[in-house]
């Protein structure tokens, strides 16, 4: 019997650490590390991060389109990045917000969720604004593989809100709405759900939301976005215990040198334990 992702990320984030680094190679940090903005820098990069910290975070996510703008020789980079990061023991989140309806979602979902591709990772973030029930095809299976979903519902950029609290009839509004349909999905797992939502770390406090989806919340904003390891327990409340922080500027900043990249992981995960301890 497949493993299900949300077991999988429950044991690696107590073993590892409840902590997720990105792997974002714009520009701007291929120029910061002193590399070409090419197909050799984005490799040298990648594999840099992925010795530096495939083998003690809990997980890494390489955000797709960062790889992608190099054409086929950037996702070749991005699927040996990927295989080598599971190799190594860190489970990946493909950060590619894939959203679509019918056929085509399910050719998505193919190409990072099916066990036989050459970019299968983990889990993937999707989108859920074609309505949830457009994801039924990603939903089905990443239960079928034993992978997940991160479904953006609360996110940290100011456009989101115009839809994300938008009010329904009901009166609810949208972002709850999407966590509603999480907490389904996830009715009876344990130790954990494997359909997961995309909250930021940066939105001050949530309470009027349910954020007990049993299931993962992934947590971007900490670092150069402005929250901090503290201020997690003031945004997801009970449900902290249950975040995956992602950090990605604060940590690779520090790059290329592999020893400074581990420091800069280890003292954001012991900042996101004792935060979490806390509780």
């Amino acid at each position: 019997m497949i493993e299900s992702f949300g077991a999988r990320l429950r044991r690696s984030m107590d073993e590892r650490g409840p902590l997720c680094v990105g792997i974002d190679p714009h520009a701007s940090l291929l120029t910061e590390w002193g590399l070409n903005d090419d197909v050799a820098g984005l490799e040298r990069f990648s594999r840099t991060v992925v010795e530096a910290m495939a083998d003690r975070v809990a997980v890494l996510k390489p955000q797709s389109a960062f790889f992608e703008r190099f054409g086929s020789r950037g996702v070749a980079v991005l699927e040996k990045s990927v295989a080598e990061a599971r190799e190594a023991g860190a489970l990946v989140v493909m950060d590619a917000k894939r959203g679509d309806i019918g056929s085509t979602m399910a050719a998505y979902a193919e190409s990072f969720l099916h066990k036989d591709a050459p970019l299968f990772s983990d889990a993937l973030t999707v989108s859920p604004y074609l309505g949830y029930g457009s994801l039924a095809p990603a939903v089905e299976l990443a239960r079928e593989n034993g992978t997940g979903l991160f479904v953006l519902a609360l996110t940290s950029n100011p456009e989101g809100g115009e839809i994300q609290h938008a009010v329904r009839p009901d009166g609810r509004d949208v972002g709850a709405t999407i966590l509603a349909h999480l907490t389904a999905e996830n009715a009876g797992e344990r130790p954990l759900g494997s359909f997961g939502a995309v909250v930021g770390a940066t939105l001050g406090d949530l309470s009027s939301y349910d954020l007990d989806i049993n299931g993962p919340l992934l947590a971007p904003g900490i670092g150069a976005q402005g929250a901090t390891p503290a201020d997690l327990p003031g945004v997801f409340g009970t449900a902290v215990r249950n975040v995956v922080p992602n950090v990605s500027r604060g940590v690779l900043r520090h790059g290329p040198d592999v020893a400074a990249l581990r420091a800069a992981a280890e003292r954001f995960a012991e900042e996101i334990r004792a935060a979490v301890a806390a509780v």
